[in-house]
C-alpha cells in the first residue's frame, strides 16, 4: 500500500472516529429528528412509510452535503497555503506532526489540554425550513468545534497541508467526510437498529477514545518522520 492510500485509509478511519466519539454518537439521535422533522415514533418503525423513507434520505443527504462541502474547502485551503509554504514544508510537517501527537495525548486523557477543553459550536435553536435549511444545519455542524472532533479534524488538515496538489488535499477531507457520513446515513435509515446497537456499544466510548488517542499518535509520528512520503516512494519503486 503506498503513502498515498495509507493518508486515505487514515483519513477515513478518522472520519470513523469522530462518528463514534461521545461528543457525536450519542446525540446522532437528536441530529436525526432535528433535521427530518420527524418524530422518534416515525424514525423507529420497522416499515417506515414512503413519506418518512423518502424525508430521511433526502434530509440526511442534504445534512451531509453541508459538512462534506465545509470539510472540502477546508482541505482545499490548508493545501492551498501548504503550497505558499513550500520552502518551509519540512519544519511544517515537523510543526504538524508534534502538534497531531499532542491532539492523541489529549483524546487519550493522559494529559489533557486546557486549549482544547472548551466547546465552541454554532447552536441553531430552530432550524430553518425545508432542505435548503438542513444543508445549512449540516454546514453549521462542520463550522463548529467539539473537544472530540477538533482535534481529529485538525489533525488530517495538517496531513492535507502537507499533500503536493490541492486535488489531494480536497480528496484526502472527502474521505474523512465519507467516513463520518456513511455510518450517519445507515444510521438515519435504521435509527431503532442504531440505538439498540448504542446501547451495547456505550460502555466502549472510554476505550475509543483511547483507541483514537493512539491513532493520533501513530499518525503524527508519521507525519513528523516523514514515514508517509519515504513508504509512498519505496512503493512505487517496488511496483516499477
Amino acid at each position: 500500500m503506498s503513502g498515498a492510500n495509507i493518508s486515505f485509509a487514515g483519513a477515513f478511519i478518522a472520519g470513523l472516529l469522530s462518528f463514534l466519539s461521545p461528543c457525536v454518537l450519542p446525540l446522532i439521535p437528536s441530529y436525526i429528528t432535528y433535521i427530518t422533522g420527524l418524530s422518534f415514533a416515525e424514525l423507529q418503525e420497522e416499515t417506515p412509510s414512503h413519506k418518512v423513507r423518502n424525508q430521511t434520505i433526502i434530509h440526511s443527504l442534504m445534512f451531509i452535503g453541508g459538512f462534506t462541502l465545509i470539510f472540502v474547502l477546508l482541505g482545499a485551503s490548508a493545501t492551498f497555503i501548504g503550497g505558499y509554504l513550500q520552502s518551509k514544508m519540512d519544519l511544517l510537517r515537523k510543526l504538524g506532526g508534534v502538534l497531531i501527537v499532542l491532539f492523541g495525548i489529549h483524546i487519550t486523557g493522559l494529559i489533557p489540554i486546557s486549549l482544547l477543553l472548551g466547546e465552541k459550536k454554532i447552536n441553531i435553536q430552530r432550524k430553518p425550513a425545508g432542505y435548503l435549511g438542513t444543508l445549512l444545519v449540516g454546514i453549521a455542524f462542520a463550522a463548529g468545534w467539539t473537544p472530540c472532533i477538533g482535534p481529529i479534524l485538525a489533525s488530517i488538515l495538517m496531513v492535507a497541508a502537507a499533500e503536493d496538489t490541492v486535488y489531494h488535499g480536497i480528496a484526502l477531507l472527502m474521505t474523512y467526510s465519507m467516513g463520518l457520513a456513511i455510518p450517519f446515513f445507515l444510521s438515519s435509515l435504521a435509527l431503532n437498529r442504531f440505538i439498540q446497537v448504542f446501547n451495547r456499544f456505550k460502555k466502549h466510548i472510554r476505550l475509543f477514545e483511547i483507541a483514537t488517542g493512539i491513532f493520533l499518535i501513530v499518525l503524527g509520528i508519521m507525519l513528523f518522520t516523514n514515514y508517509l512520503s519515504i513508504l509512498g516512494r519505496y512503493s512505487t519503486k517496488l511496483i516499477g
